[in-house]
Formats: structure tokens, sequence, C-alpha cells
């Protein structure tokens, strides 16, 4: 991995294993040492769902980098090609878009089905919209450091 490279990334920060803001870029249009610095200061200070991130919380905060390899579209008629934990996915029909990360179906327990629920949801989408032919499904694997 060559952090001059254009790449994509992730980051979230938790406080107290909490999340507290998750941001990233999935464009590879910059080197990934701008995506990972750019969606870090975004990440604790954008996040529309979390007020900015405070100094006094600074101490507090762990931070996780996931670095995503290129996405792969996937047969909607073969969704058991999706092994969570290991593969993120990425929901989009029209102008929605849901990704989770490989991470989020480790931490919740979620089968390949549950995984393709909550996507469609996080994207504003029926439960099942992976299955209609206008929705593009892919898969993607992430390098994760954090502290």
């Amino acid at each position: 991995m060559t952090l001059q490279r254009p790449g994509r990334a992730f980051v979230t920060l938790r406080r107290s294993g909490t999340l507290r803001g998750c941001i990233g870029h999935v464009a590879p249009d910059r080197p990934l040492v701008e995506v990972v610095w750019r969606v870090t200061t975004l990440a604790a200070t954008e996040d529309p769902r979390f007020p900015p991130v405070a100094l006094e919380e600074l101490d507090e905060l762990r931070l996780e980098i996931s670095v995503l390899s290129e996405p792969t579209r996937v047969d909607v008629a073969d969704p058991e090609c999706i092994e969570p934990g290991r593969d993120g996915v990425m929901v989009r029909r029209g102008r929605r878009q849901g990704l989770l990360l490989p991470q989020v179906a480790t931490e919740q327990r979620w089968d390949a089905a549950a995984l393709l629920v909550a996507v469609c949801r996080k994207a504003g989408l029926a439960d099942d919209a992976w299955r209609r032919p206008d929705c593009e499904l892919y898969v993607f694997q992430a390098d994760v450091f954090g502290e």
C-alpha cells in the first residue's frame, strides 16, 4: 500500500467504545494520505449524527482507519458470495447509496441476509431493494488499523 496512490478510506472514532463519528471517501480520486487526513477531520467535525468533537474528549477517543479495496459488483442473484466479517457491502439505487464496513457485520453478529437488509436501510431503501435489477450491489474488503 502506497500512501501517495489514490485510495478509499473510512475513519471511525469511538469514545468509551461508543461510536462518536465515522466518515469515509470511496472515490479513488486523491492520494490515500490525503483521504485519511480529510476523513479524520470530517469524522471529528462534520458527522451529522454528532456534535463536533470537543477538545476535552480527545484523550478518550480511539481512532480506527479502514483502507478499502476496490469494490466488486455482485450479481444480485448470488448474495451468498458475501462473507460477513470479510466483506463490506455497498448498495446504490438512483441517488441513494449505503455502505457498511466489513467489521460492522462482525460487531452486530449479522449473517449475509441481515447485512443486506441493514445496508439497504442505511441507504433509505426497502429491505429487499438489493434484489431489484435497478439496484447495484458491491462488496469490498478493508485493511483496518486502530489504536
